[in-house]
């Protein structure tokens, strides 16, 4: 029996659900255990907590030997790489965009100045700002549910969430504008799983192995090192993108590209530097450090170390 690590909210336990579902389906006798995690537990800003805070938990019960292996929201995980760990899979990702779930069916640039709009994340934060629309942004916590009844109940006018959270647990009728990312940019590996076991874990490495997905490995190892090349943890106002898309050569072949689009932005809103670059799947590393290194000669550096979010 496979062991999986995961925390008990509705959303972390379907994310996990997948992944068990999908063992089973290989052949793989598995099922779910509950571990709670310093995230869950307290409820103060991310940014205050710190990095790691739904994740440092789930890999200790795989060290102690309480699970076997952990699904994580790929976005959660510290960037720096733990040597006691192997991310063995990284299945298809959902759709990465921000959502907005707002009062009335409003989009985004329906809502009138001085609209309260809740958010857990720096980056959504400083994006919001940055579009101009003189909306107050407030900090929120909480799981799916408790957020998207801040709204129903009159508390917010709306909240800004990841669309794949909704997607998977059967929520997107709430969605009222699914955010572009020309608009607001999302974390990096955000929709991706993390699914992860011990590193000398090799028999279930194998078997996990199979539930990988080379296109989102490629762009998800793309935007996770312009992330930790920033030296950005995870709750950084730090945006990226990358898709693996077909382009046709000159003599009229098809081969594919690894495209990505990140930002810098200043938790005021008073700024955003934007960087982009394209590669191939193959090199996504190369591709990572690449728009990392536009996006300090454009003044990243200058504008994380103002919104206190050096590590």
């Amino acid at each position: 029996m496979i062991r999986i690590g995961t925390r008990g909210s509705l959303l972390a336990t379907t994310q996990a659900g997948t992944i068990r579902d999908a063992l089973i389906a290989n052949g793989h006798e598995a099922e779910l255990v509950i571990v709670s995690t310093e995230g869950d537990r307290n409820q103060g800003p991310i940014a205050d907590i710190g990095v790691g805070v739904f994740t440092a938990a789930l890999r200790e019960a795989i060290v102690d030997g309480t699970v076997d292996m952990a699904v994580h929201s790929h976005k959660d995980l510290p960037t720096a790489a733990d040597p006691r760990f192997h991310i063995a899979a990284i299945p298809a990702r959902e759709d990465p965009r921000d959502a907005l779930v707002a009062r009335d069916g409003l989009v985004l640039g329906e809502l009138p100045a001085g609209s309260v709009i809740g958010t857990s994340s720096l980056r959504r934060a400083a994006q919001l700002r940055a579009l101009g629309l003189g909306l107050e942004i407030r900090p929120l916590r909480g799981n799916l549910d408790t957020r998207l009844n801040r709204v129903s109940s009159g508390d917010l006018d709306g909240v800004v969430v990841a669309r794949a959270g909704l997607a998977r647990v059967g929520r997107l009728d709430v969605v009222t504008e699914a955010l572009e990312p020309v608009q607001m940019l999302p974390a990096p590996a955000q929709g991706a799983l993390a699914v992860e076991c011990r590193a000398d874990d090799t028999e279930l490495a194998a078997v996990l192995a199979e539930l990988d997905d080379a296109d989102t490995r490629a762009a998800v190892t793309a935007e996770r090192v312009l992330l930790a090349e920033l030296e950005a943890g995870c709750s950084a106002p730090v945006g990226a993108i990358a898709e693996v898309v077909e382009s046709i050569d000159e003599d009229g072949r098809v081969f594919e590209e690894l495209s990505l689009r990140a930002c810098v932005a200043a938790l005021d809103g008073s700024d955003v530097i934007r960087a982009s670059g394209i590669g191939t799947p193959e090199r996504a590393r190369e591709l990572g450090l690449s728009v990392a290194a536009e996006l300090f000669e454009l003044g990243a550096r200058d504008v994380l170390a103002n919104s206190g979010s050096d590590r």
